[in-house]
């Protein structure tokens, strides 16, 4: 029998009376105890602030990524220890894998982004800079920096680990220190991922805190730089939501709560379709995956009036086939739900849904037989045939495998009924027919934080209707909370703060790391490319000579690369073009002309050209126009021990100091 433990200000420490018991979903007897552990929530919060806040703003993105990577490789080491413990969760190991190595999944994953798309840098600059003044001398950039307080992190029950790990991992690359608050229920699986990363050793002191048992009381010390992530039900968030130190402290809050996800057969599909059979294996999964436990799971499916029928009968033939029982054993597809009072409360909400619907699958009043006691029940599938009329089918969530079968007449019908959901996670829509997504997108996505359209091309590698990715927002409008998770590095932003600095070209090229025209440029010394990473300054710059273009340029150009575009080659078509009035060279021979003229042919410090972002041809050349070209060294960013990103500002002029194109030349240089 474990005893939970809260780890707070860099120590763990007992409860002051562990008189509570988290039974087994499996066997309903005891398998953990724990009991109230923090009282007084203050210190808590400024240890967070005052000692890992610094530390982790302390480190570069890159160096935060390279944390990230080595949380995500010490959970995936030790899964088995984890997958022993999620058992008793009523997770069969398909459903443990999905939290266990999900969760280490979306650590790696952040700790690649963060090191290949994130500066090597504590700024992150936000757009590109904006002129204000006439001459220049007056610009400004949005940055984003990372906020002075602590992220209070409340999870829910049904993935302890993935829903631990996949608030932290862009908080901690944000630079922000974190309090964890696990649910109850499985607080056992989470604590023990937890210890796993405090004891990979790569943490600063008070970047993570966990508290088992209530947290309540930490809302009375937050402040205007904290924020809040929360994971549950919607009358716990509105409850969280109107304490006064959201209104009055301006504290952030991020919430993902109760959400009707919905499901749509497309009308184009029949018994005969690919899409058909998609549609009732997705059901069937998003029913029995962590038994129907999933904030993203189907809750109603609509499916055209003519199809009710057999759609009916062929969820019937494939829930014949799930075997229910003891999650540890491989022969099992769906396990208990996490305890009994779950189990009641999903009752519950099967009673309040048989007001309008009736069970077609299943049987609600019941355990599944030889299986008592832990907290077992079969999937049910209820039908409502009215769901204009209906009210609880379209706003109640049975928070296990449960769902509602309904029909509809046309598209436009199909889009009123899944909006009736007033905003979900998820819907998703298995069709053919590309009219037919298109109206369903346009009717319903602002409804959904996600929608997944899933045809016979992309099944077999598709994620399904109810798996979110890291890379893809997690969150939905309205009833679903309003909040986003995950994201790709949009979620990163949520932990930060955006700022409009507004200050000379020097001034802001100095405090930002990243030259921009108007600063300060350094034309003397050697070549830029004959200097190595850390010898390079910002603004090093080099003017190149002038050459002149020529027809036979131009001419032979064409000839050589096949570009043979009328502009280039036909005088009289060339002058009725009202952008060029006559012949003019290539866009990509100017690249190339430029090239040639700035670049260091001996073997050097410059490793490889790996890339252009922001091209633009600015003004035509014309056969016998000259160019000339500034390099001007951008922004720097160390890669590895070995090399370093650079990026250069590559402007290309013409004989009147004329823009014709302007990039952004991408190389890696030795360090």
């Amino acid at each position: 029998m474990k005893t939970l433990q809260s780890f707070v200000q860099g120590d763990w420490l007992n409860p002051r009376a562990p008189s509570n018991a988290i039974l087994s979903a499996i066997s309903d007897t005891p398998i953990a105890h724990w009991g109230e552990t923090v009282n007084d929530f203050a210190p808590l919060a400024s240890f967070a602030r005052n000692i890992g806040g610094p530390a982790l703003r302390a480190l570069s993105f890159h160096d935060r990524a390279k944390m990230l990577k080595g949380l995500g490789d010490a959970i995936l080491a030790r899964k088995e220890e984890l997958y022993q413990l999620s058992f008793e969760t009523g997770a069969t190991r398909a459903d443990g894998g999905i939290d266990i190595e999900g969760g280490a999944g979306v650590l790696l994953w952040y700790a690649s982004k963060g090191k290949r798309e994130l500066p090597n840098d504590t700024l992150w600059l936000d757009g590109s800079i904006e002129s204000l003044s006439k001459r220049g001398s007056f610009v400004g950039q949005h940055v984003m920096t990372s906020m002075k307080g602590v992220a209070v992190h409340i999870n829910a029950f049904n993935f302890p680990v993935w829903g631990m790990l996949e608030k932290l991992a862009p908080a901690l690359l944000a630079g922000r220190p974190v309090i964890i608050k696990p649910a109850t229920a499985t607080a056992y699986v989470a604590e023990a991922a937890f210890r796993i990363l405090i004891e990979a050793n790569v943490l600063p002191l008070g970047a993570v805190q966990l508290v088992i048992g209530p947290i309540d009381k930490i809302f009375d010390h937050l402040a205007g730089q904290d924020c809040v992530a929360f994971t549950g039900s919607a009358d716990t968030a509105q409850r969280i939501r109107s304490h006064p130190a959201f209104s009055r402290e301006g504290v952030r809050f991020n919430s993902e709560q109760d959400s009707v996800n919905a499901a749509v057969l497309g009308p184009d599909a029949n018994m005969t379709s690919q899409e058909f059979d998609i549609f009732i294996r997705e059901v069937v999964s998003e029913l029995t995956v962590k038994a129907g436990q999933k904030c993203t799971a189907i809750r109603r499916a609509f499916v055209p009036t003519a199809r009710i029928d057999d759609v009916e009968l062929a969820l019937k033939k494939a829930l014949a086939e799930i075997t229910i029982g003891d999650p540890r054993q491989e022969s099992t597809t769906m396990g208990p739900l996490v305890s009994q009072a779950q189990l009641r409360d999903v009752r519950a909400k099967i009673t309040d849904l048989c007001r309008e619907a009736r069970v077609i699958i299943g049987d609600a009043k019941v355990q599944t037989p030889n299986l008592s006691p832990g907290a077992y029940m079969s999937p049910i599938i209820l039908r409502c045939d009215t769901p204009d009329t209906a009210q609880t089918v379209h706003e109640t969530e049975a928070f296990g495998p449960v769902m509602t079968l309904m029909p509809y007449e046309t598209l436009e019908h199909a889009v009123a009924l899944v909006n009736r959901g007033k905003g979900s996670l998820v819907m998703s829509l298995f069709t053919n027919d590309v009219s037919c997504a298109r109206a369903i997108i346009h009717g319903s996505a602002s409804f959904h934080g996600r929608l997944a359209v899933i045809d016979r091309d992309c099944a077999k590698e598709s994620t399904g209707h109810g798996a979110p990715l890291p890379s893809l927002l997690h969150g939905g409008p309205g009833r679903a909370g309003g909040g986003e998770e995950l994201g790709g590095l949009r979620s990163v932003l949520h932990y930060m703060q955006r700022t409009a600095v507004q200050a000379s070209p020097n001034m802001l090229s100095a405090t930002t790391n990243n030259w921009s025209s108007g600063a300060k440029e350094f034309p003397d010394g050697p070549h830029p490319f004959r200097l190595k990473f850390g010898e390079l300054a910002l603004g090093k710059t080099l003017v190149t000579k002038a050459r002149m273009i020529t027809l036979d340029d131009v001419e032979h150009f064409a000839k050589f690369t096949g570009d043979t575009f009328y502009a280039h080659m036909d005088e009289k078509a060339a002058a009725a073009n009202p952008l060029f009035g006559g012949r003019v060279a290539h866009g990509y021979l100017i690249l190339s002309f430029a090239a040639g003229l700035f670049v260091d042919p001996d073997p050097g410090p410059v490793l490889a050209n790996f890339g252009l972002d922001n091209l633009r041809f600015l003004k035509p050349v014309k056969p016998g126009d000259t160019i000339k070209v500034k390099l001007t060294a951008k922004s720097k960013s160390l890669r590895t021990e070995k090399y370093g990103e650079v990026k250069w500002a590559v402007a290309v002029t013409n004989q009147n100091d004329e823009p014709v194109a302007t990039y952004e030349l991408l190389t890696m240089n030795a360090v």
